[in-house]
């Protein structure tokens, strides 16, 4: 390498002006050893060695802060210090790494995988990613500057076309375009000397900060400040804020799905990861093929349906047909183990999958071939795998003989708990059987039975508008309950208690309360619900010294979420709930559960809206329940946003001992957001500001004055798990601001 090119490694990469004054004082046959560098005469730069895996090197050029700008021989087996002796510049001008097994050359012709001010990567050139952040070795992801003016990224080992594209620049007719850096973070073209287009507007600090372009390890190029004063690397631009849009990100017969913004790779159905910490290393069968099956040999196989994916397309046959056609006939032929189905259209493909991700299109989805007799695939000759037919018969005999056994051991049990059941209750008046409500299988108690199990009603767990919830004990102590005793006033309304009765006791899910009981004798109406251990979320959550942790809270958001969204969509009848963190149990597990029913407006399968008075507690209830408005669904989110936001922050929705400014809840939040103040929410709870940016958005999005504005309970869970983006909120009030 000759002397001017040593040179600008050391003077031109640190400013373009600076290095055509000033020079560094490296004299030829100078050396360095895996323990010394060449500092840049900036300062900002060093070349030389830098460690490389486990008791091994690299040479380079890098910042201060070690962030590595450009490798030598990136490809190559990093150099071990045993091995090295020198690394050396000749009189000659060449740089050369002495060995004592021999010597290499190297040369510095283009950047690795960083642009710094001042350089530029030519027409027909490209940038590869790092292997991982700890191997500067060549990655997975290519940024090119191709020679019809298109700057494009690819995956490796892919040709430079459409299909395999996930970023691209178009070139507006210029050709032999080159791709440029300045010292501000400004990314743009140049056709020639002539320039072309901004990529990123630039104007980023530059006193005591360099900044640089950078693309990643997971394949997303980006603009970087780092402070040399602190030395920290702060994110400028990225060219897109969807992680899983590189494709290859996941490895084979895996797709790519965001958790809260974050980049998750799941298997097909049949599958497992190879390396469970390598997610580009993909997923492998969990079950061994035995070839093109015969055709009944076909139940030994089902189709398994992902919804919402897509893949690159390597069909063998395309038809139009139905879904359930299309799974049938990739099932009917031994060749097909995966089908694409979207809008009619139904492609056969054979594996492996590559470029997995979530789709962003619904009506996307696969079919893959699953082995309903799983024999785990231990390796070995394949005829050792093979299962003969007498085998099979075999497994099949002692299989019935197993079942029939557990069948009447379970009939025995089974009549001995009916047996024991029958005599528990026989305390129960013959009266009790006509206040069955038909529909629904819930154990009926007596008066006397709830009123003993409770101690009297002794111990309350709380309050609420329809009744008072008593702590009590079942089955000879072995089963703890929540007993609901509904107000006398209440509990006239015969026609209210039937029909929270029979709406509640049609209902299962994993986040609601489950009723297990009833008491129907009189005047005297109880429910009898499974008993929540750690309390409501609101004496966790209000609770400054003993509250959970942020991902604690994130995922309690969740729960609340699937359990209101199985009440608007998935349960017989719809509910409005009016949530708040009262209502809001905790059980052993810390698992969010909605209880408390009682507020529950109830309406018909085919009606979307109600109208009447206001109901709830206030701060949590919509605007439309003041203004005499149709109540829908709506009001729910409403709600929830609210308590999304107390979750945020650990604080109740109206506080009037804090500040004016400060006591309104949203009004605060979405002022921090919009001033950037998004780290005064949490305090000094140390937590990524984008989680917490991302949380708040979606809050600020269902706390909207207008009920259209807010979104279905379904989109809000899918923004929770990250899996769809969120846009700029207005402000919540902006529509009362308009009018």
């Amino acid at each position: 390498m000759s002397i001017l090119t040593i040179l600008f490694i050391l003077l031109v990469i640190s400013r373009a002006a600076e290095a055509q004054r000033r020079l560094s004082n490296i004299t030829l046959g100078s050396s360095l050893t895996p323990h010394s560098t060449w500092p840049s005469s900036s300062g900002v730069y060093a070349f030389g060695f830098f460690p490389q895996h486990v008791n091994s090197y690299a040479i380079g050029i890098f910042l201060p802060d070690k962030t590595v700008v450009w490798t030598a021989n990136r490809d190559s087996v990093p150099t071990v210090p045993d091995d090295v002796v020198s690394l050396r510049l000749s009189t000659e001008g060449r740089l050369i790494l002495r060995r004592r097994q021999g010597q290499d050359e190297d040369s510095f012709d283009h950047p690795t995988n960083t642009l710094l001010p001042g350089q530029r990567l030519p027409p027909g050139k490209e940038i590869f990613s790092s292997a991982s952040d700890t191997d500067y070795g060549r990655g997975i992801f290519r940024l090119k500057m191709q020679t019809d003016g298109f700057l494009v990224q690819y995956p490796i080992n892919t040709l430079d076309i459409h299909p395999y594209a996930y970023y691209a620049q178009p070139p507006n007719g210029a050709v032999n375009v080159s791709l440029n850096l300045d010292s501000d973070g400004r990314l743009y073209q140049l056709n020639g000397s002539f320039p072309l287009r901004n990529i990123t507007n630039g104007g980023f600090p530059t006193q005591g900060y360099v900044n640089l372009m950078r693309l990643d390890v997971g394949g997303i190029f980006r603009v970087y400040s780092l402070s040399l004063g602190n030395l920290t690397m702060t994110r400028r631009w990225s060219s897109t804020d969807d992680e899983c849009a590189p494709k290859g990100f996941c490895g084979i017969n895996s797709f790519c799905i965001l958790m809260d913004s974050v980049p998750v790779c799941q298997c097909i159905p049949g599958f497992v990861s190879v390396q469970a910490d390598n997610h580009t290393a993909g997923c492998s069968r969990s079950f061994s093929v035995q070839g093109c099956p015969e055709i009944n040999d076909r139940l030994k196989y089902d189709m398994r349906r992902v919804d919402n994916t897509e893949w690159e397309d390597n069909s063998y046959e395309t038809m139009f047909t139905s879904e359930e056609e299309c799974s049938k006939a990739c099932l009917d032929d031994c060749n097909c183990e995966t089908a694409f189905y979207k809008d009619g259209q139904c492609k056969k493909q054979r594996l492996p999958l590559r470029f997995g991700r979530r789709s962003l299109d619904s009506s996307n989805m696969a079919f893959v071939r699953f082995s309903t007799t799983v024999v785990p695939d231990t390796g070995g000759d394949s005829d050792s795998k093979i299962v003969t037919k007498k085998e099979r018969r075999i497994d099949i005999l002692i299989i019935g003989i197993v079942i029939m056994s557990i069948g009447v051991l379970a009939l025995l049990v089974s009549v001995f708990f009916a047996h024991q059941k029958r005599k528990d209750y026989s305390k129960i008046s013959k009266d009790d059987g006509a206040n069955y409500v038909e529909g629904i299988s819930l154990q009926v108690f007596t008066f006397e039975h709830l009123s003993e199990a409770t101690n009297n009603f002794k111990e309350e767990l709380g309050r609420g508008a329809s009744g008072t919830v008593f702590k009590g004990v079942l089955q000879n102590g072995q089963k703890m309950v929540a007993v609901k005793r509904l107000e006398k006033e209440f509990a006239q309304g015969e026609i209210e208690f039937q029909t929270e009765l029979k709406t509640i006791g049609k209902m299962y899910h994993r986040n609601l309360v489950r009723l297990l009981g009833y008491c129907f004798d009189g005047d005297n109406k109880l429910l009898v619900f499974e008993y929540m251990s750690n309390g409501s979320l609101a004496d966790i959550l209000f609770n400054q010294e003993e509250r959970p942790s942020w991902e604690e809270r994130v995922e309690i958001a969740r729960d609340i979420s699937r359990g209101i969204l199985y009440l608007h969509q998935e349960c017989e009848t719809q509910i409005i709930h009016c949530i708040k963190p009262q209502n809001i149990l905790m059980d052993e597990n810390w698992r969010a559960k909605i209880s408390d029913f009682g507020l529950a407006k109830l309406l018909k399968q085919d009606q979307t809206n109600t109208y009447t008075g206001i109901r709830g507690t206030k701060g949590y209830v919509a605007p439309e329940w003041y203004q005499k408005q149709a109540i829908t669904v709506k009001a729910d989110v409403y709600s929830f946003g609210v308590m999304l936001l107390e979750i945020i922050c650990c604080r109740k929705c109206v506080d009037w001992n804090r500040s004016e400014d400060e006591a309104i809840l949203e009004e605060w939040v979405y002022d921090c957001y919009a001033t950037g103040k998004i780290g005064n929410l949490v305090g000094d709870e140390m937590v990524e500001e984008r989680k917490v940016e991302r949380m708040v958005k979606i809050g600020i999005w269902c706390v909207q004055y207008d009920p259209s504005l807010r979104p279905t309970m379904k989109k809000v869970l899918l923004m929770l798990e990250g899996t769809v983006e969120i846009p700029m909120p207005p402000s919540p009030n902006s529509f009362l601001s308009s009018i």
